[in-house]
């Protein structure tokens, strides 16, 4: 379907919207219903910015919602403002990924300044998307998911909270903040624990935690499984648990062959994601002499 008709007539309404704005500043246009132009150009603005869209120019339709969230905040629109800077940031996403990201910051500084937090951390969880996937960003994309885990735990939204910090987790022990890691898989362990729906996850966690702590230190590694078997008991049934053992006793013995042949046994009936095998892999590597693979 041809859109180019569209354009056009986005262009041409962006042109009004900007020729109303105008002639609303004016000393006339100020004393003949000035506010009511301001409106007619925000309408103007979003009308175009979803031509630009049906025409796949999604920075022209990022700028035209801008244009509209700008006059919205003149008017004292919050709440308009902060839905039109980030219909700005949706459209920008897919053109100008930095662009994208301070929409979404101006409508997230509206809505924390409104108390609106559980939306504003959603944003905040948007904003790290886009540093994962788009601009490859890690440490930023940490710094908002902290953020939203934050502001999620302060309105009791905790299992949201656990999802962005698991993501925390995640990224720390890639980038070898093995600590910061270990405290975030803990913490999120021992909440979900007493969960009758999400406690088969702990496991999960603490298995995680114990990779963490093996890569540190072999002797942390072998106390924080117990400590982890005490506090839940299913842990020690689980055949992440089981690994872990044959893998210090090999480590132990500085047996790289034995380590890799439990690693391997256990991926022939759970798979191993990558984020795992990079962990495994740093472990191996502790042993002496090793090649550094799993196979």
């Amino acid at each position: 379907m041809d859109n180019s008709g569209k354009e056009k007539e986005a262009m041409q309404l962006m042109a009004e919207a900007d020729k109303k704005v105008k002639s609303s500043g004016s000393f006339l246009g100020g004393m003949f219903g000035g506010n009511h132009k301001v409106e007619d150009a925000c309408e103007m603005y979003a009308r175009a910015a979803n031509m630009f869209k049906m025409a796949k120019n999604w920075s022209a339709a990022g700028n035209a919602f801008c244009q509209a969230a700008r006059l919205h905040m003149q008017m004292q629109n919050k709440l308009d403002a902060a839905t039109s800077f980030v219909d700005a940031g949706n459209a920008y996403k897919k053109a100008d990924p930095q662009e994208a990201i301070n929409c979404l910051n101006a409508a997230i500084d509206i809505y924390t300044d409104m108390g609106r937090f559980t939306i504003a951390a959603k944003h905040h969880m948007t904003i790290a998307e886009v540093y994962e996937s788009e601009l490859v960003d890690i440490e930023k994309a940490i710094a908002h998911y902290e953020q939203a885990a934050d502001y999620y735990k302060g309105e009791e939204s905790n299992s949201s909270a656990n999802k962005c910090l698991l993501k925390v987790g995640f990224y720390c022990a890639q980038l070898e903040q093995y600590p910061k890691a270990i405290e975030i898989f803990e913490q999120v362990a021992t909440s979900t624990m007493d969960n009758p729906l999400l406690k088969y996850n702990a496991k999960e966690y603490f298995w995680k935690a114990s990779l963490c702590h093996f890569i540190v230190d072999e002797l942390n590694a072998k106390l924080a499984i117990e400590k982890y078997e005490s506090m839940f008991p299913a842990f020690s049934d689980s055949r992440e648990c089981k690994l872990l053992k044959k893998l210090l006793e090999a480590h132990e013995e500085q047996n790289s062959e034995a380590f890799t042949e439990a690693v391997k046994e256990f991926d022939s009936i759970s798979r191993l994601d990558q984020w795992q095998t990079t962990m495994l892999l740093r472990i191996k590597k502790t042993i002496q002499g090793d090649g550094g693979d799993l196979k």
